[in-house]
């Protein structure tokens, strides 16, 4: 006879673990039932795939960076300015001179690494909620680029944009970038000790701290590598449009967007629990999401109220699901 009260946690932990995966399958079959509904078949293309997995390639360096701060329980609204105050320093810096393309990157990951530095500092040491002290930051970057620049600044070198437009084969350099950056990032919190300290803060800092972690420490690293990520994003950015202006980062919401995927990945608001491979999967879905709206003719405002109902009910079922007794 078999003893159910045993399986069924089993069977619900699972479950849990694997619930970005479903998100993702579901997502996956709905577009596929819409197109060959529609005998849209030109959606099934292996280069339109691509070009949905492209469309997210920002989105997904951001998100890898702002899991790292929501796994510290923190949270980061300044990457949209960061995006963009990086996608302006490459262009002007580089000015069309291919010279000038590694000065622009060591340039703008210094300035990431600074940006994340002293917002980390602000929450870590001054106990500033991540929320305000982000979102200043977030204002002040802005300031600075409006009060220089309001159009597009400077312009990168053909040899740059390779970044952007090369590929190999089919697959685009960039989208090849990404996911090794996720493999980078799965790989320092699985294997690494600053990994596991990140997923013991995030769990309980008051306990980590008395276990000896230097919490401090953890969650400026933390806050550290989101920034870089949403440099590198600006400079993938800067590839593309071929310049950088004030506004890329705002407008393309990556901020909020970063910080859905996330959640929608699995990875809990509360900290310490989640990963960069359930994020890659948010960030795959929401691209999905896209695709569906667009192959069904969705109006672009409606798209947005859809895609807010999305998010929330994701969230809604993830919480249900944390909540559900185990037996």
């Amino acid at each position: 006879m078999t003893d159910t009260s045993l399986a069924t946690p089993r069977r619900r932990f699972r479950f849990d673990r694997n619930a970005s995966a479903i998100l993702l399958i579901a997502a996956v079959l709905i577009y596929l039932g819409l197109v060959l509904a529609l005998g849209q078949t030109r959606f099934l293309t292996l280069e339109n795939v691509i070009a949905i997995l492209t469309r997210s390639i920002t989105l997904g360096i951001t998100a890898i960076g702002q899991t790292f701060a929501i796994l510290v329980a923190s949270i980061d609204l300044s990457v949209a300015s960061v995006i963009s105050a990086a996608a302006v320093v490459t262009s002007v810096v580089m000015n069309g001179n291919p010279a000038m393309m590694l000065p622009a990157i060591a340039a703008v990951l210094v300035m990431g690494a600074v940006i994340g530095l002293i917002n980390g500092l602000v929450i870590a040491r001054l106990e500033v909620n991540p929320l305000i002290a982000t979102l200043g930051m977030s204002l002040i970057i802005q300031g600075i680029l409006s009060y220089f620049y309001n159009n597009f600044a400077g312009n990168v070198p053909a040899e740059f944009q390779v970044f952007a437009y090369g590929t190999i084969g089919v697959v685009p350099y960039s989208l090849i970038f990404m996911f090794a950056l996720a493999g980078l990032a799965w790989f320092v919190l699985r294997f690494t000790r600053f990994g596991s300290d990140i997923y013991s803060v995030g769990g309980n800092q008051d306990a980590a701290r008395l276990a000896g972690i230097k919490t401090v420490r953890v969650v400026v690293g933390a806050h550290i590598l989101c920034s870089l990520c949403a440099a590198i994003a600006g400079i993938y950015l800067a590839s593309r449009l071929r310049s950088g202006a004030p506004w890329i980062g705002a407008e393309g919401v990556y901020d909020l967007e970063s910080i859905a995927v996330v959640v929608i990945g699995g990875t809990v608001l509360a900290g310490g629990r989640g990963g960069v491979w359930g994020t890659m999967a948010g960030v795959i879905i929401f691209s999905l999401i896209d695709s569906i709206f667009n192959v069904a003719g969705v109006d672009a405002f409606v798209k947005q109220v859809l895609r807010g109902i999305i998010i929330v009910a994701a969230v809604a079922f993830y919480a249900a699901r944390s909540q559900r007794p185990v037996a």
